[in-house]
């Protein structure tokens, strides 16, 4: 049955976490993406016990890069990593495809102590995704700069300038109260309109750095679809996007229901790590004997924590000499 003939059904309430939910609304020629994450985000948080303020940082960027890299085919990778003067310095979230998630960041505690809340964490500096889709396919990253803007802004810039697809994002952290425990949830949303007409998708262009100063720029208004769209999904409010009890597909008819909103299969999320003990000895094999040997420990091994998932691991250094 093609996706034309799809029948319609009633709309599921039923709530899944770790999962991206792609979707179409075709009177407005948009398409685009949900995620809601569960277990995974707090496996990725609680490992690492960052403080409330970095915990959200990090998982908005866990959820953008899973709204991007859902994309990719089965072999594909997307990094999305951020490097500034900021309180945090730099955040790396892996997405491999089909479904593996993981993600860090680095952060100052003393300058952290000192910055009111609710202030920006991320400074000066850029933001790079980086798209891996196999040895046949080129590499291919994207930079943007950061200007103390948040990781929602950060990705429109992405889009204007390294897309120029028009894309909306809205990301949302927050920690659920479950009885005595807590858990972090994340979620995301992104519409991208894709009319059949390259000229619908017209934007208005960058402002020219060497212009004039006060030189007029020509203003490009929306297409009426692509504003409703935008209108539309700017309704959404940030607990819906991580309420434990509100499926996907409730939420986008929430938003939707007037134009009719195609939804797709589902893809399913997971926090795992590619570190392994044989990655890591073929790290270590990288080094020099002198160098090894400035890593033994007082126990005369040497130790390896993975920046990622925090897993300890110890090498015999004679395991290394004789090659």
């Amino acid at each position: 049955m093609s996706e034309a003939d799809t029948p319609l059904r009633p709309v599921s309430d039923q709530a899944h976490d770790d999962m991206v939910l792609p979707f179409a609304v075709e009177p407005l020629d948009v398409r685009g993406r949900v995620v809601r994450l569960g277990p995974a985000i707090d496996e990725i948080l609680t490992r690492h016990a960052y403080p409330p303020a970095i915990a959200r940082l990090v998982g908005e960027a866990a959820a953008l890069t899973v709204l991007l890299g859902a994309a990719l085919k089965s072999e594909g990778r997307l990094q999305l990593q951020t490097r500034s003067d900021g309180v945090v310095d730099m955040i790396v979230v892996d997405f491999d495809a089909p479904d593996r998630l993981r993600a860090f960041a680095r952060f100052d505690e003393a300058r952290l102590a000192e910055t009111a809340p609710g202030a920006e964490l991320l400074g000066h500096g850029h933001l790079a995704l980086t798209i891996e889709q196999g040895s046949d396919v080129a590499r291919y990253q994207g930079v943007v700069a950061l200007d103390g803007q948040g990781l929602e802004e950060a990705a429109h810039q992405y889009f204007r300038q390294s897309e120029q697809i028009p894309t909306f994002v809205r990301l949302a952290v927050a920690e659920s109260l479950t009885g005595a425990a807590t858990n972090w949830r994340a979620g995301g949303l992104m519409l991208q309109f894709l009319p059949a007409s390259v000229e619908r998708q017209r934007r208005a262009d960058l402002a020219p750095g060497d212009a004039p100063d006060g030189a007029p720029i020509p203003e490009v208004l929306d297409d009426d679809a692509w504003a409703e769209a935008k209108a539309l999904a700017g309704t959404l409010e940030d607990h819906e996007l991580v309420d434990p009890t509100l499926s996907s597909e409730r939420l986008l008819y929430r938003l939707f229901h007037e134009r009719g909103v195609k939804v797709f299969a589902p893809q399913a999320v997971r926090a795992a790590c590619r570190c392994s003990d044989e990655r890591i000895a073929a790290m270590l094999r990288n080094f020099t004997q002198q160098e090894r040997d400035d890593m033994v420990g007082d126990n005369g091994k040497i130790g390896v924590t993975c920046e990622f998932c925090s897993t300890y691991r110890e090498f015999d250094p004679a395991d290394f000499k004789a090659e």
